[in-house]
């Protein structure tokens, strides 16, 4: 149970206003029909929900909820994670798992029957109602890992809805003399329906505010169109763009690195979020947003489908099993610094061109297969295994020749087609950068149109095995790396 002195209690006056009860964090609720208001610690009211939600999820399904998997921030304490299955031992639950809400988001998507585990590096953005976390995650062979993590409360859809308020008070102003914002039930009035306003807007591109005796007994309405409120928050959609490339950047990765980007939370559901992600990140990476992707998972469920899931694999498991696969010296395991690649040999074109097999931050022990076309003839082939690192390769145009004489005017040519003409904007691309040689290993008398197999097998200790051999031939050669030190 935290102490009051240990929060920062302003990002929750949002929604409420916490205060201090009994050396613990508690807020004042009328919570009966009569009499005085209750004062409930953060405690109970964690039970309150639990409860709640347990009994809906008892109604829905027909059978008696006792057991749960909980997705929580990734900078969650260890006080916090306690006082978390505290209360849900008090409504009556076991905590089988405290999972990563961004983990939780992408095993939804990983989960689903169509979909294919590859390596990938994937960024969850997380926009909720008064904060926002971004989490960079590698997935290696289904297996997830944390490069980075930000979190903000100065952009949340709070802000949204204060920018939809602000406008809207405004107007009002213009009419009357008084401002909606200074009363307490006409603030919440106005907070309630620009919340309101800004889902409609997430759905179609016009939407109406009206309040019956906004202040001062004074009806108001009005409308807004999407282009409209893009443009008056401009400010927090930008806050959001700086967000997801801060984390990135922190990851040490660059926006061309990103493969994937899964967009969770409520305030998700806005579509010029998606449309500014769709903007920065290449053609190549996915944002799943229900406004980019026909087939994304609603951004509110997210990390719930996530948890049940994660529920529904370990719910036969015993207690000592999920204790084990979840103790640190199973998840906190040595990852590959660079990643462990080939240079192709099948033709000119691509002589030399690094082909990843094993991609950096793969967690280890893990094994890898590659196959390589032989040269067209067939005959011997060199196989070079070497490390190599990805960055970004950025070039600038080339300077142009400055003119060393007058110029003659034509009158028949084309002004318009001379303003027209812009500086080329430098380009940005990923390219691999070769390291040091691990091995080389030669594969004689490859038949004509064959291929070759490599098998890059990493230990726990990152002492390294690499064996290959020609595909559907016998026999082979291997090499044995050790760790380095």
């Amino acid at each position: 149970m935290c102490s009051f002195k240990s929060i920062d209690p302003t990002h929750s006056h949002a929604s409420a206003h916490p205060k201090e009860y009994e050396n613990t964090v508690a807020f004042t609720i009328q919570d009966k029909e009569e009499g005085e208001p209750s004062t409930v610690t953060v405690q109970e009211i964690t039970t309150r929900l639990i409860k709640r939600l347990v009994s809906s999820a008892t109604d829905f399904t027909g059978k008696q909820v006792d057991s749960a998997v909980i997705a929580v921030p990734t900078n969650f304490t260890d006080k916090q994670k306690e006082a978390l299955v505290k209360a849900a031992k008090d409504a009556g639950i076991e905590v089988l798992q405290l999972i990563n809400e961004p983990i939780a988001a992408l095993l939804a998507y990983d989960g689903r029957p169509e979909a294919k585990v590859s390596d990938k590096i994937v960024v969850v953005a997380d926009f909720g109602g008064t904060r926002s976390d971004v989490t960079v995650v590698a997935s290696r062979g289904g297996i997830y890992t944390i490069l980075a993590t930000s979190h903000d409360y100065e952009f949340a859809g709070c802000h949204l809805d204060q920018v939809l308020m602000d406008h809207f008070a405004k107007e009002f102003i213009k009419w009357n003399t008084t401002d909606p914002r200074q009363e307490a039930r006409s603030l919440a009035k106005l907070k309630l329906e620009s919340e309101a306003t800004k889902k409609a807007l997430s759905i179609g591109t016009n939407a109406s505010f009206s309040v019956e005796s906004l202040a001062e007994g004074i009806d108001f309405a009005s409308t807004i169109n999407r282009l409209r409120y893009e443009t008056i928050g401009r400010k927090v959609f930008d806050g959001f763009n700086r967000l997801v490339e801060s984390a990135i950047k922190k990851a040490g990765l660059d926006v061309l690195e990103i493969d994937q980007v899964i967009l969770s939370g409520g305030t998700s559901h806005t579509p010029k979020i998606a449309n500014n992600f769709r903007a920065i990140f290449p053609e190549r990476t996915e944002i799943l947003a229900p406004s980019t992707t026909p087939t994304a998972i609603n951004p509110s469920e997210l990390a719930a489908r996530g948890a049940a899931l994660q529920a529904s694999l370990i719910q036969e498991y015993d207690a000592e099993d999920i204790a084990q696969s979840t103790h640190a010296a199973v998840t906190t395991v040595k990852h590959l610094a660079n990643a462990i690649g080939v240079l192709a040999i099948s033709d000119d074109e691509t002589r030399g061109v690094f082909v990843p097999v094993v991609a950096a931050e793969t967690a280890v022990p893990a094994r890898r297969t590659i196959h390589i076309a032989a040269p067209k003839a067939g005959g011997d082939v060199l196989i070079r295994v070497v490390e190599g690192g990805s960055h970004i390769k950025v070039s600038k145009p080339e300077a142009k020749p400055k003119s060393t004489g007058a110029k003659v005017a034509d009158a028949d040519s084309d002004d318009s087609e001379e303003e027209s003409e812009e500086e080329e904007e430098e380009t940005r691309e990923k390219v691999w950068k070769v390291g040091k040689v691990l091995a080389e290993l030669a594969i004689k008398g490859v038949k004509k149109g064959g291929a070759v197999e490599v098998m890059i097998n990493v230990a726990g200790d990152l002492s390294t095995v690499i064996t290959a051999r020609e595909v559907g031939g016998k026999g082979g050669v291997r090499g044995n790396l050790t760790a380095p030190q």
